[in-house]
């Protein structure tokens, strides 16, 4: 097929969503697809590396207010429509809800072409995190209205698909992630990382990969830190990622090793060379970052919701804690700084409960479904 993905969002930008969008359309070119991405020009990254399994075509964007690193692209139909008019797709694919996206899902609707979308962002919990609360239902409206207008909204587990049902979503379908096994490996430990860390040998490294964003709930991560160093002073802790806290907190928390954000290949390294993984955010519609700390085989703790309640089993491979109860996680923290021999039985268990998770059986199950839409949309 030809298939349009449009995306505020992509790599070289580092999130979960662009990762795992320039997985998805890699595959899906290299299934044989003719595949063009749709996305926000960005002239303050790195020059891409020519990908011949799709290709690309930027479009005026904006800078998000209060979070430079992210763009939005402008309502773009009648571009939409030209584009598609003279090189029509057989399917268009929208991976995000604003401006560019919504005017996507109308000018493929305009020209009869199938249209699905993703779900990958809880925008409307975000509000209360950066002061907007009042504009929940707001968000919410839009959100629902933007995916109600497709012909499927994936979502990556099914305890969402629940919850965006719940709250009048339509058409869900699933679309879970996979792990690129090669790169979060615990095979991948380096000592000359862990060396500039500043960890002794027989030092544990915790560390939290993301976005350094107040949606991702680092007050109670911090907190949590300071508790397990005062069980164990020697832990060192580690956190990469970048956004607008982290000027903030690095001031605040001189303790800890702030390192930025790295690349794909890179931030493999990071993760295998750490023992202990800390997952505090409650808003995740999946939370790519705990799946590739049990890839890479470290102890992981973290609310029982997602990507967590999907893949870890309590005490088997990890440690969970009622979903919001933050001194349940707290707790389930404290036994990892504490007990070094749960740490590594879980860390031991942790590769393995994993491994059957490839992102290859994820994009053969999304390839059939899009096929599906596409032919749904010719005989309707």
């Amino acid at each position: 097929m030809k298939i349009a993905i449009v995306s505020e969002t992509f790599p070289p930008e580092v999130n979960g969503v662009a990762m795992t969008l320039g997985i998805i359309a890699r595959g899906l070119g290299i299934r044989g697809h003719e595949i063009t991405v749709y996305r926000p020009h960005r002239d303050d990254l790195p020059t891409p590396e020519v990908e011949r399994a799709y290709q690309q075509v930027t479009m005026p964007g904006f800078r998000i207010p209060g979070y430079q690193l992210l763009r939005f692209g402008w309502p773009a139909r009648r571009s939409f429509c030209k584009f598609w008019h003279s090189d029509r797709p057989d399917l268009v694919h929208v991976v995000t809800e604003g401006p560019s996206g919504a005017s996507a899902v109308s000018a493929a609707r305009a020209l009869g072409i199938a249209v699905t979308s993703s779900f990958h962002t809880n925008f409307h919990a975000y509000t209360k995190n950066y002061g907007f609360s009042l504009l929940n239902r707001v968000v919410l409206n839009w959100l629902r209205w933007v995916h109600n207008r497709t012909q499927r909204t994936f979502a990556p587990t099914d305890q969402l698909c629940g919850e965006l049902r719940a709250m009048g979503f339509n058409n869900l379908a699933l679309l879970s992630r996979g792990i690129d096994l090669a790169c979060f490996n615990p095979d991948r430990r380096c000592e000359v990382l862990r060396s500039q860390w500043g960890v002794e040998t027989d030092d544990r490294v915790v560390l939290h990969v993301g976005r350094i964003a107040p949606e991702k709930n680092y007050e109670l991560l911090f907190r949590i830190f300071a508790d397990m160093r005062r069980v164990d002073p020697d832990l060192k802790f580690v956190v990469a990622g970048d956004g607008p806290l982290k000027d903030k907190l690095r001031k605040e928390h001189p303790e800890c090793i702030f390192t930025g954000f790295f690349s794909r290949e890179e931030i493999g390294r990071h993760y295998a060379s750490a023992d202990i993984y800390i997952h505090p955010s409650l808003t995740e519609t999946f939370g790519n970052v705990l799946t590739e700390a049990l890839a890479s085989g470290s102890a992981v703790a973290g609310f029982d919701y997602a990507a967590a309640r999907q893949f870890v089993k309590s005490e088997e491979n990890g440690l969970l804690a009622p979903y919001g109860d933050e001194d349940a996680l707290l707790k389930q923290s404290l036994r990892l700084a504490g007990d070094r021999r749960l740490t590594d039985r879980l860390k031991g268990q942790a590769r393995t409960s994993i491994v059957d998770h490839s992102w290859d059986q994820v994009i053969d199950r999304f390839n059939s479904d899009l096929s599906e839409a596409a032919k749904e949309r010719m005989e309707g």
